[in-house]
Parts: C-alpha cells; sequence; structure tokens
C-alpha cells in the first residue's frame, strides 16, 4: 500500500485541480509514477485528506479471460479532462426545507490504460462543503462485464483524529458508537463487538462503517461515507493505524466477490464532508444532492406520517407476536388456527387493535401499525423461515376487513407489517399479492423487517444481491403507491430522493434497545451525525414512561428523560414519527403528550442552532404548513444549558411559546419525569436559556400570533 506521503512525492506535474463555488474546497488530482490515479482535498487551506490513491482490483473467475483480470489500478494516462458547474434548486417531496440548492464544480477525469486500452472515468463534484468522487466506465469491447475483488479508494488522513464509529459488521449497525482517536480503534474493536459477537462478521479489527464522523484537533469536522449506493455493495472503511489511512472495503456476496459489474456502469459516489462548524455535518444535504432526481412522476399519494401502533407491548415482552404456543403442530398452509389454542398474549387482536385506532383518531394520529398480524409467526425464526410468511394470510382475531374499514371510519388507515425473517427470496415471490391486498383495503405504507440471516444463499444484507433486493421492493411499492420503511435493511446512502416512497429505514440502534438495558444518553446526538446522513430513520421515539417496571416486568428504562423524548421529534428528523408509548401512558402525561399531538413531521425550513457530535444538539424547524415553528434540544449524559437565540422568527410577529423542559432535579436514572411546562409570549431577538438535565433535553413550540 502506498502512503499518502509517498504519494505525494510521486505525483507528476500533469495535475487537474478544481475548487467548490466559494473557493473553500479545492481537490487536486494527478497520477503518480507507475499512472496510479490519487486525489487530494483542502478546506480554507487546511489539508482535509493527503493525497489518496484510487482504483478497483479485479477477480479471476472461471468466465474471465487474462484480460478481464487486469487491475484498474495503475499503468493510467490521462486521455482527457474537462470541467463544468452546475446550479440547481429542487424541491424535496418532504424534507427538512421546502427547498434544496445543488451546485457544485465539477472535474471529469478520462484515463486510458494502454496496455489493455481500457478506458475509465474518475468525476469529482466538488461543494462549498466536501465532494463526491466515482468511478464511470464506459460500455467498450475490452470492458463489458468484471467482477470486483476490491475496491481500492483510499481517505489519507492529517493525523489520529478524534472518530465516532462503529465496528465493521456486513449485517447490522444495530451498535453504539465508539469514540476515540483513530489509534484506539484496535484496543476498542474487540470490547466493541462483545455486544454479539457471534453475528458480527469481522473484517479487520481497525475496520469501521459509514458514515464515519471525525473531528481534527485544530477544529475540522470531517464525515465520510458513500451516495446512491444502487447495484453495488455497500462500503466500510478499513484503516491502517500506522498511517492513518482509511482505504473502501466493500461487503462481499456468499462467495466472497465483491461486485459483478456489466458496462456502462458507475458505482456510488464516496463522499467528504467538511466544516469548521459542527452544524453544518447536520444542515448541508451532499449525500442527497449526490442522487438522482426523482423517478416518481406522480408523487401526490406520499405523505409524511404520524403513527402509533401495536408494537412497543410485545417489544417490552408482555404481548407476544404468534397466536399460539402449539409450534409443533402449525405449518403455513397446512394448520387450521381456528383448531389452534391461542395463548391468550397475541398482541394483533382484534380488541386492542380498535383501541389503538381509537387513540389514534382522538389524537390526529395518521396510521396505526399492527405487528403480528398475520399467521407464521409461531416459527418465523426457525426451521421453515424459507416459506413461513405470505403476507396475506389474517390469524383468526385479526379481521382484516372489518380493522380497515374501522379505521377508515374515523379518519385512521392502519400500517402493514411485513416480516420476512430475511428470507428476501420468499418475499420477493409474494410481494405482488401482498401489495394487491394492501391496495384492496387501504394500506398505503408498509414497514418491511430483516430479521435473521439472509436465506437460502447466505448472503449478507450489505452485499450487492440484498441491496438490488431492498432497492426492487421500494420500485415494486412505487408501482402500487406504496410508502416503504425498511427495518434490518441496508444503511440508507439517499435514495430517498431518487424513490421519495422510502420515506424511512431503521438501520440503527434504535429505541426499542431501551427495553433490552438501554443505550447511552449520547446516542441519539451522535446519529444525526452518522446514520442519520444518508436519510431519515425511524427512531420510534416518545416512551414517556421511560422506567418500563412501573408497567410491566422489564426491569429496564429509557435512558432519557422524559423532555429527552420529546426532543428526539425534532433532533431526530424523520417524515415518518411514532408515538411509540402505549394509550395509558400518554394518558398518563396528557400535557406532555400535547407537543406529539402538536409536533409536524413535514418542514419547510430547519436551522441549527447548536451542535457537538456525541454531545448535544439543538435545532429549530418551521412547520410546511403554517408559519409555527417548533425547537428541540438534546443533551448526553452531561447537563447543559441551551441558548436558544430567536433570530429566526419573523420580524414583528409574535409567538405563543410552550416549553416542555427538563425539572431541575431532573435525571435520566433516577428522576426522568421530572419536567414543567410553560408558557409566554416571544418574538424575534429574543434569547431562551433552557436547562438540559443529565440524559435530558427540552421541547419548545412557537405557535404564530
Amino acid at each position: 500500500m502506498l502512503t499518502g506521503m509517498l504519494l505525494w512525492l510521486a505525483v507528476t506535474a500533469a495535475a487537474q485541480s478544481v475548487s467548490s463555488p466559494n473557493g473553500d474546497v479545492c481537490l487536486r488530482f494527478a497520477l503518480a509514477d507507475g499512472g496510479v490515479p490519487t486525489y487530494e482535498l483542502t478546506y480554507k487551506g487546511k489539508t482535509v485528506v493527503k493525497p489518496s490513491r484510487l482504483g478497483l482490483e479485479l477477480a479471476k473467475t472461471k468466465y474471465s479471460s487474462k484480460a478481464d483480470e487486469t487491475n484498474l489500478m495503475d499503468g493510467f494516462k490521462v486521455s482527457g479532462t474537462q470541467t463544468s458547474s452546475f446550479d440547481e434548486t429542487w424541491t424535496p417531496v418532504w424534507g427538512e426545507t421546502a427547498t434544496i440548492r445543488n451546485h457544485y464544480n465539477e472535474l471529469e477525469v478520462t484515463l486510458n490504460q494502454p496496455a489493455t486500452t481500457r478506458n475509465i472515468i474518475i468525476r469529482f463534484r466538488v461543494y462549498d462543503y466536501g465532494m463526491g468522487l466515482r468511478y464511470e466506465f464506459p460500455q467498450q469491447n475490452v470492458l463489458n462485464y468484471f467482477v470486483i475483488k476490491e475496491e481500492h479508494t483510499q481517505f489519507a488522513m492529517t493525523g489520529d483524529h478524534t472518530a465516532w464509529w462503529l465496528p465493521g459488521d456486513y449485517d447490522t449497525q444495530e451498535q453504539e458508537t465508539q469514540e476515540t482517536r483513530l489509534s484506539g480503534i484496535r484496543a476498542q474493536f474487540k470490547k466493541a463487538v462483545n455486544w454479539d459477537n457471534s453475528s458480527v462478521a469481522v473484517f479487520s479489527e481497525t475496520g469501521v462503517q459509514t458514515a464515519l464522523q471525525l473531528k481534527t484537533d485544530d477544529g475540522l469536522y470531517i464525515n465520510i461515507h458513500e451516495a446512491a449506493c444502487v447495484n453495488y455493495p455497500t462500503m466500510h472503511l478499513n484503516l491502517d493505524d500506522k498511517t492513518m489511512v482509511f482505504e473502501s472495503w466493500l461487503t462481499p456476496d456468499a462467495q466472497g466477490y465483491k461486485g459483478f459489474i456489466q458496462t456502462p456502469f458507475n458505482t456510488p459516489w464516496r463522499t467528504v464532508l467538511v466544516s469548521d462548524d459542527a452544524r453544518d455535518m447536520l444542515s448541508q444535504k451532499l449525500i442527497l444532492n449526490l442522487n438522482e432526481p426523482c423517478k416518481i412522476e406522480d408523487t401526490s399519494w406520499i405523505h409524511p406520517t404520524k403513527y402509533c401502533g401495536v408494537w412497543w407491548n410485545m417489544i417490552v415482552g408482555k404481548q407476544s407476536w404468534s397466536y399460539t404456543n402449539d409450534l409443533p403442530s402449525v405449518h403455513l398452509g397446512k394448520t387450521d388456527y381456528k383448531q389452534c389454542k391461542p395463548n391468550g398474549t397475541h398482541g394483533a387482536n382484534n380488541e386492542q387493535v380498535k383501541r389503538y385506532i381509537d387513540f389514534a383518531a382522538a389524537n390526529g394520529l395518521d396510521q396505526v401499525l399492527v405487528e403480528g398480524w398475520n399467521e407464521g409467526w409461531e416459527d418465523w425464526f426457525g426451521h421453515s423461515k424459507l416459506d413461513v410468511f405470505d403476507f396475506v394470510t389474517p390469524y383468526p382475531d385479526f379481521d382484516i376487513k372489518m380493522l380497515n374499514d374501522y379505521a377508515h371510519s374515523k379518519g385512521v388507515k392502519l400500517m402493514m407489517h411485513h416480516e420476512t425473517s430475511a428470507s428476501a427470496l420468499n418475499y420477493e415471490r409474494h410481494i405482488d399479492e401482498a401489495f394487491k391486498l394492501m391496495n384492496k383495503y387501504g394500506y398505503d405504507a408498509v414497514k418491511t423487517g430483516y430479521v435473521g440471516d439472509i436465506i437460502p444463499r447466505g448472503e449478507h444484507h450489505y452485499s450487492q444481491l440484498m441491496n438490488n433486493h431492498y432497492q426492487y421492493v421500494v420500485e415494486k411499492a412505487a408501482k402500487y403507491h406504496i410508502m416503504v420503511n425498511g427495518h434490518e435493511a441496508v444503511r440508507p446512502t439517499g435514495l430517498c430522493r431518487t424513490w421519495p416512497n422510502l420515506v424511512g429505514n431503521e438501520s440503527a440502534r434504535g429505541t426499542e434497545y431501551e427495553a433490552f438495558g438501554g443505550s447511552d444518553p449520547a446516542h441519539t446526538v451522535i446519529l444525526p451525525f452518522t446514520r442519520l446522513q444518508g436519510g431519515p430513520m425511524d427512531y420510534t421515539p416518545g416512551i414517556l414512561e421511560t422506567q418500563l417496571s412501573t408497567w410491566s416486568d422489564n426491569t429496564s428504562y429509557a435512558h432519557t428523560t422524559l423532555c429527552g423524548q420529546l426532543s428526539l421529534y425534532l433532533v431526530m428528523y424523520s417524515p415518518l414519527q411514532m408515538a411509540a408509548d402505549l394509550p395509558e401512558n400518554y394518558e398518563k402525561y396528557a400535557d406532555a403528550f400535547q407537543f406529539i399531538r402538536d409536533v409536524p413531521c413535514d418542514w419547510s425550513d430547519s436551522r441549527y442552532l447548536e451542535a457537538e457530535p456525541a454531545r448535544y444538539i439543538t435545532v429549530a424547524r418551521k412547520d410546511k404548513q403554517s408559519d409555527n415553528w417548533f425547537v428541540g434540544g438534546k443533551t448526553c449524559a452531561e447537563a447543559r444549558t441551551a441558548v436558544v437565540k430567536l433570530d429566526f422568527l419573523d420580524p414583528g410577529r409574535k409567538y405563543e411559546a410552550t416549553l416542555y423542559a427538563d425539572g431541575k432535579d431532573a435525571h435520566y436514572k433516577d428522576n426522568p419525569k421530572a419536567y414543567t411546562i410553560a408558557k409566554k409570549t416571544v418574538k424575534k431577538g429574543q434569547t431562551l436559556k433552557i436547562y438540559e438535565a443529565p440524559g435530558g433535553g427540552f421541547a419548545l413550540s412557537l405557535k404564530a400570533l
């Protein structure tokens, strides 16, 4: 491996540079000795990425010829360059702002490999806040079909930066973020994977996932990720902790290959976001801008959604997804469930679902998610998982027609749940009938799930084949006018711009883990810097009864205060927001629940007022349907005072402010439900100082008068 310094010394004079529109970010491309493509990146004169190599290593297969095996890593000559500029403002179907500006300067470098006569293009797009690069392979007789052994895109760091990272894993991001120096990753890695070492596909003791958030000692914030991952495996990063050089590491398929490519083809973008202000890490839309425009002509059926559901009871362990305990006697297509003895704990029953529908209707919630409605849960994770679900057959105590008619009569819809048990091919076999059933009964949104090992081929969740499956589901759903919320799927890379019916993903450690021992209070103030870079998360906030033992046998507790939970509706942006707690718990804290009733999930403007990775976030958002603003602030395990300058309000106008704040003695561990609610009239130019308890936060509604 060539280090950044060696590449710098070897670079030839034939270099090309392109700067961002405001000149802050500058990218330089050059060929090193041996025809090795390299690039480097600076921000306001400071080096962000030292000279780093580019290229792909090809695999030898039984189908390849000698020419097919020649690597695309060196031996290149520059056969042409072209620069251009682009500036547009586009309108997302839903989002944090009503419009997004996409303004960049571009450098296109065409490379020829004389030994093989192959041509490839490396394209760079440089923004005021970062850059994206990708490889492009025009169709040509000598480069038509090839197999990737590994991609060797490097990111050479300038020092031993502070990093917020997840261990390299091909199947999940449902872990807690680690905070160390780059040099400390190796020592911390083994501790980080002990949570479930059997499931972690470890490829290196210094391998990490993206989006990777970094901070330099001189105050630069750097984020490395990818955009528009289509028909390609998900990228991880492998660190050489002696040279501080990250290198791309692709998720392999069941045979160990990294990607099967048919030209013409473009790889996903490799992205670097950079600023000296942490707030820019949250407000700039690099990943979305590097995706293609919306491909759905009529988007009128896509809408932000606030929902509740039959879910938390089961997560906590008080109810079950399955209808019966007669496991030996049940099998899909052969079992008459009416002859089975009900277990008495099945959550998706008519009476309870009607209660949730009534609750949603009374409180302005749009939909009710129901998990465990369909036959097969008795052995969903066992030997019969290949065909355990058909996604259309309800249990005897779930009257699908009656419940949907009842919901619609109340102005509410039910939200479908499709747990595939990671049998992706089975889901594809049934998907048309499943979506037709949804259309028949008026469902317009589905929560998909992929719990378990991918079968039957043993693929990883982030492989090229599985990424293609997730994309197939989203595109198929669009044909049926169905919105998709994917759980246990691949981490997003901005594809919701192109396919805005992809309204949510999990792909990280969500609220359910608060019932499994809890997550660190800093978890929700690092996820916006990492996981949420690629798209919104269905985090399922709103647990107001944070101490689960008050209503169940579960001894876990949510590691936030009650007001900290309210803040998540602003801090954890999503067009799909759940009121995840039980109706009776919301009735218990009805005054605090009012904020969840009021807060929208679609915005015309967003202003990040304060931010520091894993420490705190304060954000103000303007409702797309009114002149009202909402502000949320969240802190880690350390108490702080948020400073909210109301400069974003309209001049000359007054607002009724309702503040939901932690009590003076509040603490996420032993006094999480100490809160106050206060009202007063405010206007532009005022400053509010708001106390945030350990693990706490605040929520503020500003109603225009």
